[in-house]
């Protein structure tokens, strides 16, 4: 029986040094901000992820392609709508996170529904 506890001892102790405790990858959120106004002159854009679509203000675009879209060349500031369609489940609309995060001009504001 000792020699068990000492084998057990011994995997624990493996499995507690060799395994990490950090986050493969992190998407980071923020609230909204109170107080302050959008700006007015600049029309916000409209992107509607789908299961296996992706539509920026009403015409089909791919996932990879955002940065050849309008999105590119947005003023900064720009406030882009993100809306969910049925079944999206949160990987896909973390790759959509993640590829808009490569645009530092826009100001991302996801509907729930």
């Amino acid at each position: 029986m000792t020699s068990l506890i000492d084998v057990i001892f011994l995997l624990l102790l493996f499995f507690m040094l060799t395994s990490t405790f950090t986050k493969f990858a992190e998407v980071e959120l923020a609230a909204a901000g109170s107080g302050t106004a959008a700006d007015s002159t600049t029309k916000p854009l409209f992107l509607q992820l789908g299961t296996d679509s992706l539509r920026l203000n009403g015409e089909d675009v791919l996932l990879g392609a955002l940065a050849q879209t309008t999105l590119a060349g947005a003023k900064p500031g720009t406030t882009v709508l993100v809306s969910l369609g049925a079944g999206v489940d949160a990987q896909r609309l973390t790759d959509l996170l993640v590829a808009l995060r490569g645009l530092p001009a826009l100001n991302v504001s996801v509907l729930g529904g």
